[in-house]
């Protein structure tokens, strides 16, 4: 099979870039000293989710592409993890996790459903 998959006609890749911004936006305003621990470990799994749907694309087989959308979920599910965390310290508001949760369980859901498609086209 040959690869014609764009990763930027994805709505999925183009909602985790939008997502991915907003945690940037949202980690600036964290404390100093979380530079280093949770400010990072957010946005690496937030680039993470973009980044795995773009690296899958360029993969030949459904397999492979699975595989890298499995590992984008997987830094989504990473996320809300976080989320909850910088909700329980304190860094962040409830009414901006419920927000936040929104959009990376719709995300979370769009790459379920990519994997799903890929499965069932084989």
């Amino acid at each position: 099979m040959g690869n014609s998959r764009n990763f930027r006609e994805y709505p999925v890749w183009k909602d985790a870039i939008a997502f991915s911004t907003k945690v940037y936006e949202i980690t600036s305003g964290m404390p100093l000293d979380e530079r280093r621990g949770l400010c990072s470990q957010m946005q690496r799994a937030a680039v993470s989710i973009a980044s795995n749907i773009a690296e899958g694309c360029s993969r030949s087989s459904s397999n492979d592409f699975t595989r890298f959308l499995e590992i984008a979920l997987g830094s989504a599910y990473e996320l809300e993890t976080q989320l909850i965390i910088s909700f329980n310290v304190n860094y962040i508001t409830k009414e901006l996790l419920e927000e936040l949760n929104a959009t990376i369980q719709s995300i979370e859901k769009q790459i379920s459903a990519l994997i799903g498609s890929i499965k069932y086209e084989k």
